[in-house]
């Protein structure tokens, strides 16, 4: 049995995720409270393994609850938020950046149409984040006493160890459960004078995208925005795939946004994106596919190093679900496998270095 904690502070909300969570036999919630400070100090009695998390409650809000949670009694938490309000929307994924592992839409009633597939979505995410290993998150104070170690720790020699047999003139990045804090990462390390343009595609639940734009943007040192089609693809710029449009990239230099079928089930999908980044650029392309559920752009990773493209996966130890990166690790995809730190200082390198292998 999974043990959920569900966090919520509003009674009919929070019957309703209980409602849910408990119709599936292999989930038992054993306790549902109103606010993060309830749940911080009900965590000893329940010993949940998942914890859903509201992000706007009373006394101690989601990203409070989750950075305490993380800091002192590590649990995977799911954020199910609000997504049509703005500042809930800039707080949950403030909770993403405290170790949340997961976001999602509150479910819609039984009688709407997309209620079916939110509640299983649901159910399926909570069974998944059970099984992932969280780690304890250090205080603020403790994590400036380790930075300049963090500092110390130099990927410089295995960035120079990777080539390309072109000039860099696009990177292509695929992301899911776990992607970001994993872009985050990557993104807030690459340079002011970046000079190569970025094209994302996440997967996330809709009416979050604005919002995750604007909070890797407040990280990066290069503009990021949610793409718009027609759009010239800038040097420097960073592109993000809109919620429910596939998202290609075209040899006028253009970003198209379309609505074609999902892919793997998934709009916008990575492997459409990195198909057309193949066609496109050819051997001048990064391909990096990182954490995330399933085989989302596994194949196509492995088209764009037949190619010639640089292609990355991240590694296991630094993946939340290890598995779209885990597939193209196993098809070969992958000329190499890099944490999402050593995978910044490696684009930096290509960018400012690049060189015939």
């Amino acid at each position: 049995m999974i043990k959920v904690l569900v966090v919520e502070d509003l009674a009919v909300m929070r019957e309703f995720l209980v409602h849910i969570l408990s119709s599936d036999p292999e989930i038992r919630v054993v306790g549902a409270v109103s606010n993060g400070e309830e749940a911080v100090e009900s965590l000893q009695q329940t010993k949940p393994d998942v914890i859903t998390m509201d992000i706007n409650m009373p006394k101690m809000n989601g990203f409070e609850a989750t950075r305490k949670i993380m800091e002192m009694n590590p649990v995977p938490i799911v954020i199910v938020s609000a997504s049509w309000d703005p500042k809930e929307v800039s707080t949950t994924f403030r909770a993403v950046e405290a170790g949340a592992v997961a976001v999602l839409e509150k479910p819609r009633g039984i009688g709407h149409p997309d209620y079916e597939d939110m509640a299983k979505n649901l159910v399926q995410t909570v069974k998944l984040m059970s099984e992932v290993k969280v780690i304890k998150r250090w205080s603020h104070a403790r994590r400036a006493e380790t930075v300049s170690l963090t500092e110390m720790v130099s990927p410089k020699g295995e960035a120079e160890r990777v080539s390309a047999s072109a000039e860099i003139k696009i990177i292509a990045m695929g992301a899911s459960t776990g992607g970001p804090l994993a872009l985050r990462t990557i993104l807030s390390k690459l340079p002011k004078n970046f000079s190569v343009p970025v094209v994302i595609v996440q997967h996330m639940a809709a009416g979050f995208i604005q919002g995750f734009a604007d909070w890797l943007g407040h990280a990066s040192h290069l503009p990021v925005t949610v793409a718009s089609h027609g759009s010239d693809i800038l040097p420097g710029y960073i592109y993000i795939a809109p919620d429910g449009f596939q998202m290609k990239v075209e040899k006028s230099g253009k970003i198209g946004i379309t609505r074609d079928a999902p892919e793997n089930g998934l709009c916008p999908s990575v492997s459409y994106l990195f198909r057309s980044v193949a066609a496109s650029f050819g051997m001048h392309a990064v391909g990096i596919l990182l954490t995330g559920m399933g085989k989302d752009g596994a194949e196509e990773l492995k088209l764009m190093k037949e190619k010639g493209a640089v292609t990355i996966a991240q590694d296991k130890e630094s993946s939340v679900v290890h598995g779209m990166p885990g597939e193209a690790i196993k098809l070969g995809a992958a000329t190499y496998v890099f944490s999402p730190e050593k995978i910044a200082a490696i684009l930096g390198y290509l960018v400012k270095n690049w060189r015939v292998s």
